[in-house]
């Protein structure tokens, strides 16, 4: 964690030789450690802030899942979305990981929802402002 109010830790690359990844390009990039979560814990890797806006690197599969029972070695799907190649190096730091509780759901079969202002208004439907 970079400072006591940190909510994510940062990732690594932990790489041989480093990586330029052009503009458009996706790739996974290794990051050398495995966890060990607890039952009714995940872990969630997102992309980090400032390489998000000054440099259009992102996370896919945003925010990725890390379960409680996975045991390989950690990795982060990175790609450039922004207008220049962009290199990453052994020890950069591309990713943040933020451990959370999970909640499991119990779903029941019922023949009909109950009613809300919203309804089944979807992408959009409470629109931009008020």
């Amino acid at each position: 964690y970079a400072t006591p109010g940190s909510a994510g830790l940062d990732l690594l690359a932990a790489i041989d030789a480093d990586i330029e990844l052009k503009p458009g390009a996706r790739m996974a990039v290794a990051t050398g450690i495995a966890i060990e979560l607890p039952l009714g814990v995940e872990a969630q890797v997102r992309p980090r802030s400032g390489l998000a806006l000054n440099h259009g690197i992102t996370c896919l599969n945003s925010p990725g899942t890390i379960d409680s029972d996975y045991r390989g070695t950690l990795g982060v799907i990175v790609m450039n979305a922004g207008q220049e190649a962009f290199d990453i190096g052994h020890g950069d730091r591309i990713a943040q990981m933020v451990v959370a509780p999970v909640l499991r759901a119990e779903f029941d079969m019922v023949d009909d929802l109950s009613v809300t202002a919203r309804g089944s208004g979807g992408f959009g439907s409470t629109g931009v402002s008020e």
